[in-house]
């Protein structure tokens, strides 16, 4: 009975130490535990993503990828996967697992190192959230105190959906959303066993573990975590060997575009960073709508690129992109060598690297930077006419060997036929936009050939001279003053001294042909200069140049000469485009 009685005193002396022990520790530590109260209305870091007007993805910006998903959304062998590898007990501890805590203290007495840590998901969430990753005795106890606050102020189901979206889990993917699109290019959903347990594993040591990186220290996570799942009894054993017995499937998944248009999300980009700076912009989830409709912006960048190499093919061929060996004097390289040096090559566009490797009468046998053999028709060949400059090219070829020659690196590109078609890079460059009339929004825009050879964007940063595309604006002012369509002018040479040139003027239409007296009806069809002149004169020159400020332009782009009625002055093609709608929209810009 004495035993017993003093059993229990030491019992209870020992309790009040453990209490005091842990308040003392709590008000040691209780002015650097954070407010919790946080996670109520946390915003996760989610990248930027800009759709068009229809709901397609066209890009993404931010350092961290992130699909926040809700629990129901989540597969249950997924979270099963997790919680038998992280914390079964989970739904039963208060955030701190005694059983854990005594089992990692039992280690660390007998072998001397922190080989377990105890924590729970509260408390992997604590740390996550308010702590750093430092191996610490203090830090475990932060840790605890606001795992407790945690589980006072959430649900079990609102910290577990919490933590499922915070954690890292390697190649900047955040949460397992992101991490099942960024390895497996899939949603959760479609996850397999095996792959669900590969994303469970990952939390331990994600750079280590990774399957892209690692994929054989990857493989033995994901068993163990298999195993786990299998000694809880959340999977059969016939579950168990299947999985087990599954390849690494994991490749890097890029963010799943659905139209590629990087001038638009650039402009979108640059718009979202001058309005909210660039960490809020990149990391508070903006899901950012242009007024863009996805089958006029592919249209209109298929249009662009298509109508540059028909105008670069009219012009003839340049020649090859490089030699790569003389075969007068050096045998033809082996494939694999060959596919070495092509691997270099940035293709753009629709543009494919290849190598010639043989020259028959009319055609051409070559290897493609994929590895592809083809062999190039005369009908893909013929146009080939050499070019000697802008205005002139050689005569036209009549056998394939007039053109090319084997050791040539080659660009080709895919014909309407699907067949390879011997092509360039275009040296001319453009830009389209579409509006809508009625409201002003863009429909589609596109900046240049290729993002990748150049980020300047001419739709709206070139400022070129419009040419005649501004004779509309000087008969829309010569209207206004009083003209009518049936007013006659006199379409004659001009000839004007410029005393501070020391030249006269001399405006004329191009072509040459001058025909006296004509209507301005005429005159606009035909695109008559000097009519253009003598409107503007009629009207005047201040008076023209404040009409065309009405239509959005620039005043400091609207020059004040005479040669303001010949397009001198220098607009973007947005702009153009905006200035044109007006007349589509009954007079309103």
């Amino acid at each position: 009975m004495i035993l017993l009685k003093r059993t229990l005193q030491f019992l209870i002396i020992c309790a009040l130490l453990a209490l005091i022990t842990l308040l003392s520790l709590y008000y040691y530590v209780k002015s650097d535990i954070p407010s919790v109260q946080v996670l109520k209305n946390v915003q996760l870091q989610t990248p930027m993503q800009v759709f068009t007007k229809d709901g397609l993805l066209i890009n993404q910006f931010g350092e961290k990828r992130r699909i926040p998903v809700t629990i129901d959304q989540i597969p249950e062998p997924l979270l099963q996967a997790f919680l038998a590898t992280e914390d079964n007990r989970f739904y039963d501890h208060i955030g701190i697992d005694p059983i854990g805590i005594v089992r990692s203290a039992l280690v660390l007495i007998s072998t001397g190192e922190k080989k377990q840590g105890a924590s729970t998901i509260t408390m992997q969430l604590a740390r996550n959230f308010f702590l750093t990753r430092e191996k610490a005795y203090i830090r475990k106890v932060k840790e605890i105190f606001i795992a407790i606050h945690i589980e006072n102020l959430l649900s079990k189901d609102e910290i577990f959906e919490l933590y499922l979206n915070k954690i890292e889990l390697g190649n900047r993917a955040f949460g397992i959303g992101a991490a099942a699109q960024v390895y497996y290019g899939k949603e959760l959903k479609e996850l397999t066993l095996a792959q669900m347990a590969m994303i469970a594993g990952l939390p331990k040591a994600p750079s280590a573990l990774n399957p892209i990186r690692n994929p054989k220290r990857a493989k033995a996570r994901r068993n163990v975590v298999l195993g786990r799942m299998l000694d809880e009894k959340y999977i059969s054993r016939a579950q168990y060997n299947e999985a087990t017995n599954q390849p690494i499937t994991a490749y890097f998944h890029g963010a799943e575009i659905d139209l590629y248009a990087p001038y638009i999300s650039e402009m979108v980009r640059a718009e979202m960073v001058s309005r909210y700076g660039i960490d809020k912009a990149y990391n508070s989830g903006f899901k950012v709508y242009t007024s863009v409709e996805s089958n006029i912006q592919q249209a209109a960048q298929t249009a662009l690129v298509n109508n540059l190499h028909a105008y670069d093919m009219r012009h003839g061929f340049r020649g090859p992109e490089a030699i790569l060996w003389d075969p007068q004097t050096e045998p033809t390289p082996s494939d694999s060598k060959l596919l070495n040096i092509l691997k270099e090559a940035n293709e753009l566009g629709p543009l494919k690297a290849a190598a010639v490797l043989n020259i028959s009468d009319r055609s051409a046998e070559v290897i493609l930077k994929s590895g592809e053999r083809t062999t190039l028709t005369w009908d893909n060949l013929k146009w080939a006419r050499k070019f000697i400059t802008r205005y002139r090219q050689s005569f036209a070829p009549e056998t394939a060997s007039d053109i090319l020659t084997p050791g040539m690196q080659i660009w080709l590109r895919k014909n309407d036929d699907n067949s390879y078609i011997l092509s360039q890079i275009p040296e001319a460059a453009s830009a389209i936009v579409s509006l809508d009339p009625q409201d002003g929004r863009i429909k589609a825009i596109v900046g240049g050939y290729s993002f990748e050879q150049s980020q300047y964007n001419r739709a709206v940063q070139a400022k070129r001279q419009v040419g005649s595309n501004i004779k509309p604006f000087i008969y829309s002012a010569a209207l206004e003053k009083g003209y009518t369509l049936a007013s006659i002018l006199n379409d004659a040479p001009i000839n004007q001294w410029d005393k501070s040139q020391g030249v006269a003027w001399r405006p004329k239409n191009s072509p040459a042909i001058y025909n006296g007296p004509i209507r301005i009806r005429r005159a606009l069809a035909q695109s008559k200069n000097v009519i253009s002149v003598r409107l503007l004169r009629g009207v005047g020159l201040q008076r023209t140049a404040d009409h065309l400020l009405k239509f959005g332009f620039a005043d400091e782009d609207i020059n004040r000469s005479e040669s303001l009625a010949l397009g001198s002055a220098s607009i973007t093609p947005l702009e153009l485009a905006r200035g044109m709608s007006t007349f589509a929209n009954g007079g309103h810009l």
